[in-house]
């Protein structure tokens, strides 16, 4: 990760209480238009982040996975199934799949997903800020402000348009 990025998170990180506050604020006013301006920030940082100099969402963090994603990749790998989830997986305490350990045994040196169009839906939907019903996901985006450098700028641009004094 370049070291820009983890200035980032390292702010983001010195900025915990603050953020959780502003984010459990935000989810109790329940501002009108708040998915179209978390669709909007996150089209703003990604004009300014790159996942590939990064990659840190797959370094540290696993996604669940679902049965479809398992048979997916699976198949990417040519294996069966119950041969990947042995290889790959084991079940976490919420009774999940999730990788074995981390990094992801498919992040590549370069950063680059070795399964990127056979990835897990977990991870193209990551880091959430572009969905529907967003102040039901303030919980997850504060966790991933501390693992995406993208989220956590987005939560500094998203202060700016809110002053809860």
């Amino acid at each position: 990760m370049i070291e820009a990025y983890q200035k980032i998170l390292q702010q983001a990180s010195n900025k915990k209480v603050e953020n959780k506050k502003f984010l459990d604020r935000l989810k109790k006013q329940k501002p009108n238009g708040i998915d179209q301006l978390f669709q909007q920030l996150n089209d703003e940082v990604f004009e300014e982040v790159d996942c590939l100099k990064c990659a840190n969402c797959c370094a540290t963090t696993g996604p669940m996975l679902l049965n479809k994603d398992i048979d997916r990749m699976a198949k990417t790998q040519q294996l069966r199934p119950a041969t990947f989830t042995e290889k790959y997986l084991r079940i976490d305490e919420d009774g999940d799949y999730v990788f074995k350990a981390m990094p992801c045994p498919f992040l590549g040196a370069d950063k680059y997903c070795g399964i990127y169009d056979d990835r897990p839906n977990a991870c193209r939907a990551y880091p959430h800020l572009h969905q529907r019903n967003m102040l039901q996901k303030m919980t997850i985006t504060y966790h991933n402000s501390l693992i995406c450098p993208a989220v956590a700028k987005a939560i500094e641009k998203l202060k700016t348009h809110f002053d809860f004094g």
